[in-house]
């Protein structure tokens, strides 16, 4: 089968297309001939070489964590999925093995995957799972947005900001979207309530918030300051890692961090949103596997609305 790999770390341009064996679905697998993929940072962060510890060094390697398609063959213990079924999730972990999403088969475990949703094709389901289910537990379980809660977003208009706003306005929140001035409109045509340019609006004029979405690492105690007494600011930037310890340690205001695990009924839920209307993916780029150095290259030069998806 094709697959998008790569044989050394580096930029894109280490990655093409090759020749994998095609995988085959063991006791509680779902194999999955795939659609579409999409690129998110962690796979960019992978090729980079910059989480070697954890990827290693064994080569070739695949790159993908997204994928949406249809349903091949199941393994023993499945048994409510079945051949032709329309299938969405994202593998765990960093991609480190030689063959990922980016792929036009892949293997995943059942509790790893949902039915995908009926409303939007499977290249814009590609695009949603991983983020969608980041920006879901963040708001749900990390921040405990209620209905009524002021959400500050910073990083609005990328992959798990996007989300973010649509599933805030969904859960009743008065969302503030912080961006880059060319973005406005565009996170305002979301639902924000508010969308400010990050350059000219600081800290400082902001006001108060329940909750705070935090997209990028940077300047966490200056925005932790803006919590309301028992509010929660959630980051999904590990550069802020040494900043979330000390909050943890000091002051009810704390700043949490977590890593997104896919979860079936996760999954499930978010298609929900979407089957609703209340969820729409936003796809910026669209490449097809053999221009996988370009949908990477595309994440690299930044400016990116939302989410590049590859199809295969």
């Amino acid at each position: 089968m094709r697959a998008a790999q790569y044989d050394r770390y580096g930029d894109p341009s280490v990655l093409y297309v090759g020749d994998a064996p095609m995988p085959g679905a063991g006791p509680g697998e779902v194999l999955v001939t795939v659609a579409a993929s999409s690129v998110n940072q962690i796979d960019a962060t992978a090729r980079s070489g910059s989480a070697r510890p954890a990827t290693g060094f064994r080569f070739p390697k695949g790159t993908g964590v997204d994928f949406a398609g249809e349903v091949v063959a199941i393994g023993t213990g499945v048994v409510d999925l079945a051949p032709g079924d329309r299938v969405w999730g994202f593998l765990p972990g960093l991609p480190r093995a030689r063959t990922a999403a980016a792929a036009e088969f892949v293997v995943s475990k059942r509790r790893h995957l949902a039915p995908a949703p009926t409303a939007i094709d499977l290249v814009d389901a590609a695009g949603l799972a991983m983020v969608g289910v980041t920006a879901l537990v963040a708001l749900r379980t990390y921040a405990n947005l209620q209905p009524g809660g002021r959400l500050l977003v910073r990083g609005a208009s990328g992959g798990v900001g996007t989300v973010a706003v649509q599933l805030a306005k969904a859960m009743g929140a008065h969302v503030t979207a912080l961006t880059s001035g060319d973005t406005l409109d565009f996170v305002r045509s979301l639902g924000a309530d508010a969308a400010l340019d990050y350059h000219t609006h600081g800290p400082s004029s902001l006001g108060t918030f329940d909750a705070i979405l935090d997209l990028t690492g940077t300047r966490l105690a200056a925005y932790r300051a803006l919590l309301a007494p028992k509010g929660r600011m959630v980051t999904t930037a590990t550069r802020g890692i040494p900043y979330i310890l000390f909050s943890t340690i000091f002051g009810p205001r704390r700043v949490r961090a977590f890593v997104v695990s896919p979860r079936s009924e996760l999954l499930a839920d978010l298609a929900g949103f979407v089957d609703d209307g209340a969820l729409k993916p936003v796809v910026d780029k669209v490449f097809p596997l053999e221009q996988i150095a370009a949908a990477h290259r595309a994440i690299a030069d930044g400016g990116v609305r939302g989410k590049v998806v590859v199809t295969l």
